[in-house]
């Protein structure tokens, strides 16, 4: 495993800046996972810490040793795509052990980690089959096998799940977490834009917004104390609720935030409205009130509410989940 430190780390393309000014400590087998919107520098940043991508300014070290100048092949890293990037003729076997073959390992020692990876991945009985003769997710796993086979230091995951379809990407997301718990000595770097995958499988989250870190903690620090409206906004789903003008008043705010599941249908709450939307999703019920505000309220209620649109609520913040933030967008504590 490896601790890596990033230290006001930038990268620019020409007068272009799209990581900038990194300060990021990621702890020896730790599972750190990089998340934000599309376009925010999250797979510049593990190209970065990969090799593949050389830095402009500032340093990257792994276990104290700068490795700025070094190829990627001498970082003891092990990358997995979301494309999983198979060679089509070769037979699964032969994809997992094509990097050891190249390192000019022994036979028995290429035989041994092929098949010690099969069977942490539960794909022994395809080692015989081309890709072609694989589903997606069977695809992704061997696509992990070749990598852990390498022995990395560090593993580097760039949205790997973004092709499969929703029950493959929650089967796949399952492999990865038991892959993490198994390989306890390995340290991890996850790349993604769904904050479901962040959560579930992160030790530590670091958001970023426009080639800036926007906060790093624990999945449930970010969830119970964002230290943004974006990152408020971003950590959850549904998303937190915001309000302004006369209700973020009420509590001496510019935004008063509060997650769908923190509101209570009441008998006297001090917001009302009316039921302009609902989503079913079985164990939940998505209430969606207009109370005058910006957006339409999102009420999260266990269970089924047989509720017709146009019914008039009442509705309670719990107020000990409130989130206050100030005219700069920093929390109110």
């Amino acid at each position: 495993m490896a601790k890596i430190e990033l230290k006001n780390v930038t990268k620019s393309y020409g007068g272009l800046q799209v990581i900038k000014g990194i300060d990021l400590e990621i702890r020896k087998g730790e599972f750190m996972v990089f998340v934000g919107p599309s376009g925010c520098g999250k797979s510049t940043l593990l190209r970065l810490v990969s090799g593949l991508e050389e830095i402009t300014t500032g340093d990257m070290l792994f276990d104290g040793q700068r490795v700025n100048d070094l190829v990627p092949s001498d970082r003891g890293i092990a990358m997995v795509f979301q494309s999983y990037a198979l060679y089509p003729h070769m037979k699964v076997y032969d994809n997992m052990a094509f990097g050891m073959k190249l390192a000019k390992a022994g036979k028995p020692e290429i035989d041994r980690r092929v098949r010690e990876a099969a069977r942490l991945l539960q794909i022994e009985h395809l080692l015989d089959r081309l890709p072609k003769q694989l589903s997606g997710g069977q695809r992704q796993r061997v696509a992990i096998g070749r990598a852990i086979v390498r022995d990395p230091r560090v593993f580097l995951f760039d949205e790997p799940l973004s092709n499969l379809d929703a029950a493959l990407r929650v089967q796949t997301r399952l492999e990865i977490a038991r892959l993490h718990h198994g390989m306890q000595d390995v340290t991890m770097i996850y790349v993604t834009h769904d904050q479901v995958e962040a959560m579930t499988l992160a030790d530590r989250i670091a958001v970023l917004r426009d080639g800036k870190l926007e906060q790093v903690g624990t999945p449930a620090e970010l969830y119970e104390r964002p230290n943004s409206t974006f990152v408020a906004g971003f950590i959850g789903s549904p998303k937190m609720n915001f309000l302004t003008d006369g209700f973020a008043h009420a509590h001496d705010c510019a935004t008063l935030g509060i997650r769908p599941e923190h509101i209570d249908i009441a008998e006297a709450g001090p917001w009302s409205g009316e039921v302009v939307h609902a989503e079913d999703l079985g164990a939940d019920h998505y209430l969606f009130v207009e109370i005058g505000a910006a957006e339409p309220l999102v009420v999260r209620q266990p269970g089924k509410l047989a509720l017709p649109l146009g019914t008039r609520l009442s509705l309670a913040p719990r107020l000990g989940h409130l989130h206050r933030f100030d005219a700069n967008d920093a929390p109110i504590r």
